[in-house]
């Protein structure tokens, strides 16, 4: 399994029903997320669901997420 399919997986695990894209390379990725969860909740808010989805895959020196550089969240 690729490292975009494993943060894909994580996120639509950790918030079901979601529907997550994800690309990238080098360890520098961008991720958009359609989650219906996501309704009356601000930016920042919507961001951290995603971020603890995926903070196992950004820990530690050899993580292998260094950084998202675009996320998009959107409520369906």
């Amino acid at each position: 399994m690729s490292i975009e399919d494993e943060v894909k997986s994580a996120i639509e695990e950790a918030l079901p029903g979601a529907q997550a894209k994800v690309a990238g390379s080098g360890g520098h990725f961008e991720i958009e997320v359609v989650y219906s969860g996501f309704a009356g909740k601000r930016i920042l808010e919507q961001q951290r669901l995603v971020y603890s989805a995926i903070t196992h895959l950004m820990a530690g020196d050899n993580a292998p997420v260094h950084a998202v550089d675009r996320m998009v969240c959107r409520a369906d």
